[in-house]
């Protein structure tokens, strides 16, 4: 794959002399630092350049793209090749980690380990890869951290992942998994989603019993930060927090804590992946990048939005828990209709998959509306099981819309009126599935 990067990126210098660049993006935590890293590099270049963020490629979108322009996807687009090929584009770059299921036209250049290795990357760290081809930056790979640890990849790090990881001067510490590790445990505890304790998240008395019951204390009126804690106080908080999570095992819930210096302090890298994932997903992806690059007035905007966006996350958590679903055997269904946000749903469809509410290889479908349409995310428990991207790429050929993602992470924007028509479909489809396996 090195040798594709390298090949891609002459080609690509080659091309942008003469050129101005368009970026389009995915609005995750991924996407933006992908585009950030790309921002950085076309800076240092002196090149022309615009920017796009969407939540999802749609085909209108593509057409809509500038001719002239040299093309540039990061983060999206390996499901999109078909309209690509018809769109007109001259000069199109993908950089992308989803699964691709259609022909490559002769007119994209595109790195995507899909192609070669089937290697764990995030779409930042081919990005960065990519960038340092060009331009040799150290200092980008904190970002592409970031974006590794956005896509879920933080715990099995290979070779290519680790030396990104040792570039950009990641710290490690063996720990338990919640964030920030830096940050007082009782707030840590009640706005915790990756895990989720049921009793405990969201629940400010579940979180002062759980301490009580760990022998955690305040002193001075301030409990300690997960780093803080001695080897006992660690083991009782494991032990407090596994009561609660009956499907769960300390494996699940320990593992490396990275610790990247942004804004000239030490800050843990999930919590910075999720305050990036927050801005750009309460439609402010313009200061998800601002905060990427390091700009100091970002700071407190960003630190506002994530605010607002854990509370979302918290009813929304609330909803499902008292909502009623569509369950079969190894699935569930959420329609969240206008209940929980359409750029929130795929991190609560995230959250129930991590969390130890359901048995390793369910699927967790959930649906939110958007306008005239409907985002669905879909999620395997575990990791493990069947392929939700084909489940929904069979059911959207039945229905129609568009489809991307991975193995056990997929998602699909339908149309509003096809909505009894879609889980109709979509639940045929899991329980021939089941039959099948």
């Amino acid at each position: 794959m090195q040798k594709r990067i390298e090949e891609i990126a002459k080609k690509f210098l080659e091309r942008i002399k003469d050129k101005e660049v368009y970026i389009l993006s995915h609005h995750d935590t991924d996407g933006i630092t992908s585009a950030a890293i790309m921002i950085k590099t076309l800076q240092k270049l002196d090149k022309k350049f615009s920017v796009q963020i969407v939540k999802v490629l749609e085909e209108q979108t593509i057409y809509n793209l500038p001719k002239e322009k040299v093309i540039v996807f990061l983060d999206l687009a390996s499901g999109s090749l078909d309209y690509i090929a018809k769109s007109g584009l001259k000069d199109v770059f993908i950089i992308d980690h989803h699964e691709i299921i259609q022909k490559i036209p002769e007119n994209i250049e595109i790195i995507n380990p899909e192609l070669h290795d089937k290697q764990e990357i995030s779409a930042s760290g081919l990005t960065y890869l990519f960038c340092k081809e060009i331009i040799p930056d150290v200092e980008l790979a904190k970002l592409a951290t970031l974006g590794m640890i956005g896509d879920m990849l933080g715990k099995n790090i290979d070779k290519v992942n680790n030396q990104i990881l040792n570039e950009g001067e990641v710290k490690r510490k063996r720990g338990l998994m919640l964030y920030p590790s830096t940050r007082p445990l009782n707030k840590v505890l009640e706005f915790s989603s990756n895990p989720y304790i049921p009793g405990v998240t969201g629940n400010l008395n579940g979180v002062n019993e759980l301490l009580r019951e760990a022998g955690i204390l305040p002193k001075e009126g301030k409990y300690k930060s997960l780093i803080e804690l001695d080897e006992q106080e660690m083991s009782k908080l494991v032990t407090s927090i596994l009561l609660r999570m009956s499907k769960a095992n300390s494996k699940d819930l320990i593992g490396d804590i990275f610790l990247i210096k942004f804004f000239n302090k030490l800050e843990d890298a999930r919590e910075l992946s999720a305050v990036i994932n927050a801005c750009s997903r309460l439609g402010e992806s313009e200061i998800a990048i601002q905060l990427c690059l390091e700009i100091p007035k970002a700071k407190k905007k960003a630190e506002a939005l994530y605010a607002k966006y854990k509370r979302f996350i918290i009813s929304g958590l609330e909803f499902v828990s008292k909502t009623e679903k569509i369950q079969g055997k190894g699935y569930i269904i959420i329609n969240a209709k206008n209940e929980i946000k359409d750029t929130i749903i795929g991190t609560i469809a995230s959250i129930l998959s991590h969390s130890s509410l359901y048995e390793e290889g369910t699927i967790v479908v959930a649906m939110a509306y958007d306008k005239d349409k409907i985002k669905v995310s879909s999620r395997n428990v575990g990791r493990n099981g069947r392929n939700v991207r084909e489940i929904l790429d069979l059911v959207v050929s039945k229905t129609g819309g568009e489809v991307g993602g991975h193995e056990f992470a997929a998602g699909c924007l339908i149309e509003k009126h096809k909505e009894e028509e879609f889980v109709e479909h979509l639940k045929n489809s899991l329980e021939f599935e089941l039959v099948k396996v």
